[in-house]
């Protein structure tokens, strides 16, 4: 027969009454906080699933925090371009009642102060900050004027060819800005694919208008060699002839010499080309018609300056002032085609953030939700079990009070 001593009996009820007193401790950490996991140790394999949840959802608020920024730039500078727009088509306006018109000199000069306002303005919102005081138009250049304006007006670009990127996923970026180099500098003159300017030694009333190409396939021929570089030289009674930098006769598509008779109010076409014109050339008059894009650049701000000037310097309905002031009209116009598309492509980048930021809400919602089911304690079973560890840890208290108090003599005593 195994005997049991009494120090045995104390030691297990001891023991008994820890264990009891850890799962109690446990079970109202657990009600308190509202957590099942505490410490790794409650849960090993739940604990590294919370740490890997927590990381993810770290990671997704990194990201949306990453969208709000770039959303902000965005959307300052979708407010920018539009004020740009309007600015540019109020150029275009007094450039447009200043074409032949009967405007006296005076008037002529209140256009080109208004102009010198306008360009004054355009350098203002092309040096638009963020709410940091970041340039949005600096490209990732830290600047903090990218536009410099000159004494004589002239501007000059100080910022960088390069998109500033914001990461809004794993691989995924958006640009959050557009450098000033694409959106006011580097703009096509012209009409984009060439430019057609009357001689300035012309003697005659001849003034370019419209031209455009006219026969995408002629014209890629035409320029297969190298970029068209040609002149229309007029002779007598608005006779023509075409020829190349060179000085040679431009031939049509039979072999045949270009050649012809204006007469006004018409138009020239050669190789896919189409050039509109006004008035009367004197012989030996020429119109130069360019196509090396490379070379043919004009910034903005150069557009205007050059209208500013010729509103200046001009006579109302002169030769020169409508020669000048079609050709700066054509510049401003592709300036306008930058800014929209400018507009269109911000546009674009702020619906991906909106929509990856939908996303990401969607996913914490999910995540939040596997979260809870890993780490939060149900609240219902932790209390009953709060309740059923509690009295049986009473138990054991009373009956460990009773046994201690049970000996031999107390036995022979009764």
């Amino acid at each position: 027969m195994m005997r049991i001593s009494t120090s045995w009996m104390y030691q297990q009820s001891v023991t008994t009454m820890l264990n009891q007193e850890g799962e109690l401790s446990n079970t109202q950490n657990q009600v308190s906080t509202g957590l099942r996991i505490s410490v790794p140790s409650d849960d090993p394999t739940g604990a590294a699933q919370v740490v890997s949840l927590n990381h993810v959802l770290a990671e997704n608020t990194g990201y949306t925090n990453n969208i709000t920024a770039a959303n902000t730039r965005l959307s300052t500078e979708t407010s920018a371009l539009s004020s740009v727009t309007n600015l540019l088509n109020s150029a275009n306006d007094i450039g447009l009642s200043a074409i032949n018109s009967s405007l006296s000199s005076s008037d002529l000069s209140n256009m080109a102060t208004q102009l010198t306002q306008l360009r004054d303005q355009l350098v203002q919102l092309a040096n638009t900050t963020d709410g940091n005081g970041s340039p949005l138009f600096a490209g990732t250049s830290t600047t903090a004027t990218p536009f410099v304006q000159s004494s004589s007006g002239s501007v000059t670009y100080a910022g960088n060819n390069q998109q500033s990127l914001t990461a809004i996923g794993q691989g995924l970026q958006v640009a959050n800005s557009d450098p000033g180099s694409s959106v006011f500098m580097d703009i096509p003159a012209g009409n984009g694919s060439f430019v057609a300017s009357a001689g300035s030694g012309n003697t005659g009333t001849l003034v370019v208008g419209a031209n455009s190409v006219t026969d995408t396939t002629a014209w890629t021929a035409a320029n297969a060699s190298g970029p068209v570089n040609d002149t229309i030289t007029f002779g007598a009674n608005g006779t023509y002839a075409v020829t190349d930098a060179n000085g040679n006769p431009v031939n049509d598509a039979n072999g045949n010499p270009i050649t012809g008779t204006y007469q006004d109010g018409g138009s020239i076409t050669f190789d896919g080309l189409s050039v509109t014109m006004s008035g009367s050339p004197a012989a030996g008059d020429t119109v130069s018609v360019n196509a090396d894009t490379a070379q043919n650049t004009q910034n903005v701000f150069t557009t205007l300056n050059n209208m500013i000037t010729a509103l200046q310097s001009g006579n109302a309905n002169s030769t020169s002032l409508n020669n000048t002031l079609n050709r700066q009209l054509e510049s401003l116009n592709q300036a306008m085609t930058s800014v929209s598309n400018t507009q269109v492509s911000v546009g674009s980048r702020i619906d991906t953030l909106q929509q990856q930021q939908s996303s990401y809400s969607d996913l914490s919602v999910t995540y939040q939700s596997a979260l809870s089911d890993v780490q939060n304690v149900d609240m219902a079973t932790a209390i009953s079990n709060l309740s059923l560890q509690s009295t049986a840890l009473q138990a054991s208290q009373q009956v460990f009070a009773k046994v201690q108090g049970l000996s031999l003599f107390n036995y022979i005593q009764s």
